[in-house]
């Protein structure tokens, strides 16, 4: 039983690699910042960061996630319990990622403890108040706050760039020459320094960028780098976030201890994202909204700082809510969400805890 746990932890894994790797450069592919690979790259290096970081500061998540205090300790050590959970958080995340949709693996495994606690433990000895306390608030309460600080300072960041004098322009290409236009939103046109109007494709087809310099740098250039910094804490945060989550399966199991199942959670992760990440890694870097180099900078911004800072107080936050609701922030500034899209993707949220509930109330009942 304990090789079955182990297997199935490791499916969890590799969907969460799959399906949350890509979220925190999803940014630098959406503005053009990166390309998709060497944008996946730097999100592997800096996931594995920080999911090595993971077994030194977040001791919290671990205790939280092996199911002790939402069900008595017999419950949370149950081999069934333990392996109904994983089975059915792995499910529902490479479910997710089949569909393109960015969901919480947090959500899945919340789901899957208090699906599986129903059916080992009973409703009775499930703690509602350890529930709503520990781990739902945590979960309504990131998404709003991503949404509220990733428009403001968004809009803050923009006030300061005008302050400056830098300019936001699109380079655009025609007949293998490049001439520079200032993007005007809503007119569907630019106008060339030649004095040829065209119209404008779809945002992902065009370099905007900002012409100027802000204390002597190159505006673009310090922008770019600091992108590519953010993205990269955004990686780092998420490491150090959800591999306690993970881990703490293989730690109520016994299988391995908290360095050797970080290590291995952390090398399943990488191949996840590294095999599958692509549809996911479309629908956060062009689904959503889109967007420029401030505004994916502001995002990721937001998006590390919440992380990183709920994963040393255990407190276990989605990574995947608070990208995107950074991102949805970030679409009712600039007016560029996508509706359609946004509509899909808080559906898969929804959906997503009660699917793994209900995986792992079936698989539960049949091990049981």
């Amino acid at each position: 039983m304990i090789l079955l746990i182990a297997l199935a932890v490791l499916l969890v894994a590799l969907a969460n690699g799959a399906n949350d790797n890509f979220k925190g450069v999803a940014t630098l592919y959406g503005t053009g910042t990166l390309g998709y690979w060497r944008a996946l790259t730097w999100a592997t290096l800096t996931t594995l960061g920080g999911s090595l970081a993971a077994m030194l500061f977040a001791a919290g998540l671990v205790q939280r996630f092996s199911g002790k205090g939402l069900v008595t300790e017999a419950v949370s050590a149950d081999p069934a319990f333990l392996l109904a959970v994983a089975v059915a958080a792995a499910l529902t995340v490479l479910l997710a990622t089949r569909l393109g949709f960015p969901v919480s693996t947090t959500h899945a495994l919340l789901g899957a403890l208090v699906g599986a606690g129903l059916v080992i433990a009973g409703p009775r000895q499930l703690s509602c108040a350890t529930l709503g306390q520990s781990f739902v608030a945590p979960l309504l309460f990131s998404p709003v706050a991503s949404l509220l600080l990733a428009a403001t300072m968004y809009v803050g960041f923009r006030s300061a760039r005008r302050a400056l004098g830098v300019s936001e322009e699109t380079c655009v290409c025609i007949g293998g020459t490049e001439e520079l236009a200032t993007y005007v939103p809503g007119t569907g046109a630019v106008r060339l320094s030649s004095g040829i109007t065209i119209a404008v494709d779809q945002l992902e087809r065009c370099e905007r960028r900002y012409a100027g310099r802000v204390f002597g740098f190159d505006a673009q250039s310090a922008l770019d780098r600091l992108h590519l910094l953010t993205a990269g804490a955004v990686g780092f945060a998420r490491g150090l976030n959800d591999t306690p989550k993970i881990v703490a399966l293989l730690i109520a199991a016994r299988a391995l201890d908290v360095p050797a199942g970080s290590a291995v959670v952390a090398a399943a992760m990488a191949a996840g994202g590294l095999l599958f990440a692509r549809r996911v890694a479309r629908t956060m870097a062009f689904g959503i909204t889109g967007m420029n180099h401030g505004q994916g900078f502001s995002a990721n911004l937001v998006t590390a700082a919440l992380v990183t800072v709920a994963s040393p107080l255990g407190l276990p936050v989605s990574t995947t809510h608070v990208a995107c609701g950074a991102l949805f922030g970030i679409g009712l500034v600039n007016g560029e969400a996508r509706g359609k899209t946004i509509a899909e993707v808080l559906t898969a949220w929804v959906t997503t805890l009660p699917i793994a509930a209900l995986l792992a109330a079936g698989a539960a009942s049949v091990l049981r």
